[in-house]
């Protein structure tokens, strides 16, 4: 069993989102909880995948169009840290 830790900024966001985001949010959750990160990588709607640049070391998974979870997995521990939730910016 996997644990998930939330920045506290994190949550903030849970304020202003909209409610399919937070289905789909504890959807994730579940699945990374039972499965850990491999979980995710089955189910191509949430198109898990690496980052780069300044987020190196750190995944993404898309939930939804819009919203993507940006955590990074403790590999010495089964811990997944949620660092930032964001609406992503399709106007670059």
């Amino acid at each position: 069993m996997w644990v998930i830790l939330e920045k506290k900024t994190v949550v903030k966001v849970f304020k202003n989102a909209p409610k399919s985001f937070l289905i789909r949010y504890e959807a994730w959750k579940r699945i990374v909880e039972l499965e850990g990160p491999k979980g995710l990588r089955v189910i191509k709607g949430f198109h898990d995948e690496a980052l780069k640049g300044e987020w190196k070391g750190f995944r993404s998974s898309r939930l939804g169009i819009q919203w993507r979870v940006i955590y990074r997995v403790d590999k010495g521990q089964l811990e997944v840290y949620v660092v930032e939730i964001t609406p992503h910016d399709y106007r670059r």
